[in-house]
């Protein structure tokens, strides 16, 4: 699952890749519990990895599908 980050004043976006077993309602009320303080939002990719974003500088979250849908070639929609 691909979590985007976009940052304040900054033209490219954070993208964090979540183990696929995670729980994406539980992901969904973690983004939503930092946002609302001011704290940092700290995610773990699929590797182990922290990264730490401060709320202050966030300026859109997009949680995207649990299973990615995305073909390319001829094909494609």
């Amino acid at each position: 699952m691909d979590v985007r980050i976009g940052i304040v004043q900054t033209p490219k976006e954070l993208e964090v890749e979540v183990s696929e077993d995670a729980d994406r309602e539980a992901l969904l009320q973690d983004i939503e519990t930092a946002l609302a303080g001011d704290a940092v939002l700290w995610l773990t990719d699929r590797r182990g990895r922290r990264v730490g974003v401060p709320v202050a500088k966030v300026a859109y979250v997009e949680v995207g599908a649990p299973t990615p849908d995305r073909r390319v070639g001829f094909g494609a929609p």
